[in-house]
């Protein structure tokens, strides 16, 4: 069975993460490219149990974020042509920031909009419906906002080529540019579609927790999120793992439909550079064909 990779769009890039290493290939100012390559590894080796179902969801996440903002960081020192421009430091803030953020729109507002509908929709599993239905309309709608900024166009392009690469990869293809561009952007194990899946299962969670206090049913959602992560981590996994079957494929369908508004066609260059970054994260004895 081949190696799942994965990756994410960073600032005039791309990053790539194999089972040994992550590359970051950035396109640079004077359009050259350049790729960082960095050995990678996971606690899970070290601590074996974290490995188990469930409790492997949280640990990615929590890896994945920290090695995106690293990638982040690189590649947008990179990008600008200067040296130190985003600090570390700089970068911890923002995801401080932006993390806030998601809290504010994704777990205190819908769970508040639910609650003042309480006289009119009572029941734990309607408020719950209505709660995941904010949810995701407050979700598209941050993406259909950011989505106009020329900068995130432009990251949501190199996602398309991730995808574009990954795909090809998967299918046995011959990873050249040309042949890269006939495969879609869309990914089922995208973190879009992992977002998506979140929402659901969070509907399942929460509704059993039955009446609570609005104070509490804000607290609850995110201090179950870890719960809600490794559920859908799972999800994710199955569902990528059995694509093939229809079953999967129509659990799948709403998420790729999501990852239309997240990513982009790519040009030529834009592949080309999602490509450099793959090459170096291939385990030892694969190789591009």
């Amino acid at each position: 069975m081949k190696y799942q990779y994965g990756g994410q769009a960073v600032i005039e890039g791309v990053m790539m993460r194999g089972p040994d290493t992550r590359a970051v290939a950035v396109r640079l100012p004077d359009q050259s490219i350049l790729v960082d390559e960095k050995p990678v590894g996971s606690i899970t080796r070290r601590v074996p149990i974290l490995k188990w179902p469930f409790l492997r969801g949280v640990v990615v996440l929590i890896e994945s974020l920290a090695l995106g903002m690293e990638a982040l960081t690189f590649s947008a020192n990179q990008a600008t042509g200067e040296e130190d421009a985003f600090s570390t430091k700089e970068l911890v803030l923002t995801l401080g920031l932006a993390l806030g953020l998601a809290v504010l729109l994704f777990a205190v507002l819908p769970t508040a909009g639910a609650h003042l509908l309480l006289r009119f929709v009572p029941g734990s599993l309607a408020q719950n419906l209505i709660e995941g239905a904010f949810r995701v309309a407050v979700f598209i709608a941050y993406i259909v906002i950011i989505a106009r900024l020329e900068d995130i166009k432009r990251v949501f392009e190199y996602h398309g080529a991730e995808h574009k690469v990954i795909n090809a990869y998967e299918a046995g293809e011959e990873i050249t540019v040309s042949n890269v561009q006939r495969y879609s952007t869309l990914h089922p194990r995208c973190g879009t579609s992992f977002l998506l899946i979140v929402m659901v299962v969070s509907v399942l969670i929460f509704s059993l927790l039955g009446e609570q206090a609005l104070w509490w049913r804000i607290l609850s959602r995110i201090l179950l999120l870890p719960l809600v992560a490794g559920i859908s981590y799972e999800l994710v996994k199955l569902s990528g793992k059995h694509y093939s079957k229809m079953i999967c494929r129509i659990l799948v369908a709403p998420g790729l439909w999501l990852q239309k508004l997240t990513t982009r066609p790519p040009d030529d260059g834009q592949v080309e550079v999602a490509i450099r970054a793959f090459q170096p994260v291939l385990k030892e004895g694969e190789k591009l064909a």
